[in-house]
């Protein structure tokens, strides 16, 4: 088993193990794992050749549900920054230090309602490329329970990740096609990523591009373009679902839980 998933696995059984019954109306610890995750995505920071993000995080709880995980906070802490870690290594993210989760109470919060802020924090001299620590926390974004809509004290993401491993894949011609990279040329050149055997395709024809948890095709000025229900398209946000056709080839894209 992975180390991935061997953290969801830790992660799940305190929530369905022994702390289950205790948060059917809290905030749930898995909740709070696929929350980070989101917040590391979308604070990114792009240098020349890295890609930075938080090493800081600080959950907000209401009063009752800091006390609901007083038994077994430390614990939780140390399971949380685990997955933050191995996220970044699995996105090739870079952090200053490993990273730290902190718990704190918000007597204004309602119970199962949490906020995060994150912090990129320097601990020593900053090399040539690297982003000056922040001195104070980002924006709070505030998380209310399940279905409903994040919201923030500055500002919202409408992108909700899953605790779940999820894939991009493209399918062609009975052809199957795994998306590891946040960036993916598709034409016919043997350099391209995914080589299609279509002499209507450009030999770079259009890329993929995994922009937060968004995925994105883009015409790279290819001949004969791209199209999308029989419409030529520069740039097309992929759904889960959408078919897009490159020269005389017609290309499914899927996003699938592992």
């Amino acid at each position: 088993m992975s180390v991935l998933r061997n953290i969801e696995s830790k992660l799940e059984s305190l929530f369905e193990g022994v702390f289950g019954r205790a948060f059917r109306t809290n905030v749930q610890p898995v909740e709070l794992a696929r929350k980070l995750i989101k917040e590391m995505d979308e604070n990114r920071n792009v240098s020349v050749s890295r890609v930075y993000v938080p090493n800081e995080y600080t959950i907000f709880l209401s009063p009752g549900d800091r006390e609901q995980f007083s038994s077994f906070e430390a614990q939780l802490k140390d399971e949380l920054a685990e997955y933050l870690a191995e996220h970044a290594r699995r996105e090739n993210y870079v952090l200053l230090s490993p990273p730290v989760v902190e718990l704190d109470t918000d007597e204004d919060l309602d119970v199962g309602v949490f906020g995060i802020a994150t912090r990129m924090v320097q601990t020593g001299k900053a090399k040539a490329d690297e982003p000056a620590s922040q001195a104070a926390p980002g924006a709070t974004m505030v998380y209310k329970p399940s279905a409903a809509v994040p919201q923030a004290t500055e500002a919202a993401s409408a992108v909700d990740l899953g605790i779940e491993r999820e894939v991009a894949v493209l399918a062609w011609d009975g052809k199957r096609h795994e998306i590891r990279e946040r960036r993916a040329v598709l034409g016919r050149s043997k350099d391209a990523d995914l080589q299609l055997d279509d002499p209507n395709a450009s030999r770079r024809h259009a890329e993929l591009r995994q922009e937060g948890a968004t995925y994105w095709l883009v015409d790279l000025d290819s001949t004969n373009g791209v199209e999308v229900k029989g419409k030529r398209v520069k740039r097309i946000k992929l759904e889960d679902g959408t078919r897009f056709t490159i020269g005389s080839t017609e290309i499914t894209f899927t996003r699938e839980t592992t």
